[in-house]
């Protein structure tokens, strides 16, 4: 999958540094993926959410951080549109961010 975009991660792994080798690990696996559906996405994170508008919800470091991606699965392409703690992640509405 090609994935837009790493800086994202980094600007957060910066602040939250403890995250960083949890992400990397995430953006390996995910660069090497062919995720043509959901279930894809699901038989390599089984503890992944499937949520509406092609959001996937990603639990990282242990579910301390939420990573919330939107992949167009016919153009194998994942766009990270959220990365941040529980906390913050419960004010956002991950179909829509």
């Amino acid at each position: 999958m090609r994935i837009i975009s790493k800086r994202t991660l980094r600007l957060f792994w910066l602040h939250h540094p403890q995250a960083e080798e949890p992400l990397k690990a995430w953006y390996r696996v995910a660069e090497k993926a062919k995720w043509e559906t959901p279930s894809k996405v699901k038989e390599q994170f089984g503890n992944a959410s499937i949520v509406g508008n092609n959001r996937v919800v990603f639990n990282v470091h242990g579910n301390s951080y939420r990573l919330v991606v939107k992949v167009e699965y016919q153009l194998g392409i994942v766009f990270v549109r959220f990365v941040g703690t529980h906390a913050e992640y419960d004010t956002i509405d991950a179909e829509t961010v």
